[in-house]
């Protein structure tokens, strides 16, 4: 009499390890390459220019409207209204004043995306929720951030009356700034995950989409192309096409490269050439991002996703489908002697 030499039941194929792991794994390297995706983005100076001028426009606005008319001033930087500056006799340096701008990494998009991926890499959640819960949920961080941004004129001024004049008195506002920046934000960000999680059944919503998990769609070359495909690849390639031609056309990029060529012909480090080093180098950045999104949006419209018809998995699962499947697996399965 032989043993059968066949797996215990309860002991997972590697074909099933690859599922689970890529089950689990799925959220945190879809977060590394949105993260990756928006570094890559925004390295351009001011690459999120419009709502940065929205932000410090608010902020300014809020500031005076709580504290008192006058205590902040919007104004330029970089070429942007993006600027606030602070004034009371107790703030340090010449001018009485604090100097903030709102910068590309302070405009809260970092954490829309964040939350954005959370929500949208979450199963069992239709579309049409997901996409509304995005837009809330970015509505929300906006909020925050705009909220976090005026209260650094109390904590510095607080600061700054008991130790009028000195630099040290700002020290409580950037450590509450990179606290926020750092830490703060991320507990807010899984709060909010959790919450909007418990909210719409999201245990209930997982488990069933484990339960009728269905044949993962396949990767395809789309080879039928109506107007609306064709137009957005269209406006994807001008895109790429416009990034390489705007390091050509703009004057002031152009300028900055020449003005770089001789500073290292002349081996030269004046301030002169390290601006025209910033001003070539976001130039480039610049060019980079658009063509990248450019190259995003052709392969979303160029390739698409095919899921099983509704027909399919409904003939799959009828009684004499599954009756069928069972009796060829008895048939296939090892005899013992």
């Amino acid at each position: 009499m032989t043993k059968s030499t066949s797996p215990e039941k309860d002991d997972l194929s590697w074909p099933e390890v690859f599922q689970l792991g890529k089950r689990y794994l799925r959220i945190p390297l879809t977060l590394i390459f949105a993260e990756a995706l928006y570094w890559f983005l925004t390295m351009p100076s001011d690459s999120l220019a419009l709502l940065q001028v929205t932000e410090a426009w608010v902020w300014h606005g809020l500031t005076n409207l709580l504290y008192g008319d006058g205590v902040a001033t919007l104004s330029t930087h970089n070429g942007w209204m993006t600027r606030i500056d602070f004034h009371h006799p107790s703030f340090p340096g010449p001018f009485d004043s604090v100097g903030l701008y709102v910068s590309d990494e302070c405009a809260g998009v970092h954490e829309m995306v964040f939350l954005s991926t959370l929500i949208w890499m979450t199963d069992g959640v239709p579309q049409k929720l997901k996409l509304k819960s995005i837009m809330i949920g970015s509505v929300i961080i906006y909020i925050l951030n705009i909220l976090r941004l005026v209260v650094f004129y109390p904590i510095a001024l607080d600061s700054c009356i008991e130790q009028p004049n000195q630099q040290m008195c700002l020290q409580p506002m950037w450590e509450f700034h990179a606290f926020v920046y750092e830490i703060g934000f991320l507990v807010v960000l899984v709060l909010l995950w959790l919450v909007w999680f418990s909210k719409v059944g999201g245990p209930a919503r997982i488990n069933d989409a484990a339960f009728n998990e269905t044949e993962a769609g396949q990767i395809t070359i789309r080879k039928n192309w109506e107007p609306k495909h064709m137009a957005l690849a269209a406006i994807f390639v001008v895109l790429i096409l416009s990034s390489i031609v705007s390091i050509y056309t703009n004057d002031e990029a152009t300028d900055a490269k020449n003005d770089l060529d001789w500073c290292e012909f002349s081996e030269l480090t004046t301030p002169e050439c390290q601006d025209a080093q910033r001003t070539w180098d976001n130039a480039i950045e610049t060019a980079w991002s658009l063509s990248v999104l450019g190259a995003i949006g052709v392969v979303s419209v160029t390739v698409k996703i095919e899921r099983p018809s509704k027909d399919v998995l409904e003939s799959e699962s009828t009684p004499e489908a599954i009756k069928q499947s069972s009796s060829s697996t008895s048939k296939s399965k090892p005899e013992e002697e």
